[in-house]
């Protein structure tokens, strides 16, 4: 049985195609597999290392810590390698890895990895929003003594004015007070009394003694 020319070169055809089709695929598999973005985050540090990307492209790649940035954006082609030191820190960080690469999307990285805090460093404590501290109360007086001394009201005079009447003095015809004490007119007032006493027993003496004689 004999073949065709025909059915031959277009068998021959379809095979060569055949083979550039796989050929292809293995070489648009190739740089796919070989992007390798590698990165480790510790209490200290965080290391990158980016291999196999495509050096005919540019790539991009950006870390931040707690939103603000450890690496700004930078480029590179086929490697990247470098280590950060992290800021001291006494709680987790949020460490964030952006790659773009720039053969494609699908080769791209957004990856985030939490810093710890190392051993041996304290946490600060955090004041608790459930138990607010006590307002002083307005309507409390204040205990606290004043510091100015009170004013003295000033007081009257005692100053006698000199106005006020003299005290009168007794009236020459007003009666006598009663005397408290001894005066010198007591010896003259007993002596009068012992002149009347002796008169009146001399009349009566002499009036007994003329009744006598008559009878």
């Amino acid at each position: 049985m004999t073949i065709p020319r025909r059915s031959l070169r277009a068998a021959g055809t379809l095979a060569a195609a055949a083979v550039v089709g796989l050929a292809g695929t293995v070489l648009t598999a190739g740089p796919a597999a070989a992007h390798t973005p590698t990165w480790a985050v510790t209490c200290t540090d965080v290391s990158l290392d980016l291999t196999a990307y495509n050096g005919n492209v540019t790539n991009e790649v950006t870390v931040t810590v707690d939103g603000e940035n450890l690496l700004p954006t930078q480029t590179f082609g086929k490697e990247f390698h470098k280590k950060f030191e992290l800021p001291k820190h006494d709680k987790e960080l949020t460490v964030h890895l952006v790659v773009k690469a720039g053969d494609g999307d699908k080769f791209s990285r957004d990856e985030t990895k939490q810093a710890p805090v190392c051993e041996g460093t304290t946490p600060s404590p955090e004041p608790s929003e459930g138990t607010p501290s006590p307002a002083p109360s307005e309507a409390t007086p204040s205990e606290a003594p004043s510091s100015e001394a009170p004013v003295e009201s000033a007081t009257p005079s005692e100053a006698p004015s000199e106005s006020a009447p003299a005290a009168a003095s007794p009236s020459p015809s007003s009666p006598d007070l009663a005397e408290t004490g001894s005066s010198s007119a007591t010896p003259i007032i007993g002596g009068a009394a012992v002149a009347v006493l002796l008169a009146g027993g001399g009349i009566m003496w002499s009036v007994r003694k003329r009744r006598t004689a008559q009878h």
